[in-house]
């Protein structure tokens, strides 16, 4: 088998196992909403990406990597900060606690 096939199962693996505990390892339910939603759009981008890399002619697919360097780190920071922003939302919503009763 070829030693660049045995690295592309390597890291769809790798990358199953992290959607599976980034989604696992959520607070609540907006929390697990969210990495659901996100690792949707995180898998579509890739697969678009291999489409792209696989279609393109040779020296046009190198070009792909600029945009893809630029926006995944972007996408990356942006998503930790939504996702810590949820996680403090649902833990003062938790730490309330329920409503008086006045009655």
């Amino acid at each position: 088998m070829h030693p660049g096939t045995i690295g592309g199962f390597g890291g769809l693996a790798g990358g199953i196992i992290g959607t599976y505990f980034s989604i696992k390892n959520t607070n609540g339910p907006r929390e697990r909403a969210f990495m659901i939603k996100a690792s949707v759009i995180g898998w579509i981008a890739i697969l678009v990406f291999l489409v792209l890399m696989l279609t393109l002619p040779n020296p046009y697919r190198y070009f792909l990597w600029i945009p893809y360097g630029i926006l995944l780190p972007w996408a990356i920071v942006t998503g930790n900060w939504k996702q810590q922003r949820i996680r403090v939302e649902e833990s003062q919503d938790k730490s309330m606690g329920p409503a008086p009763n006045n009655v």
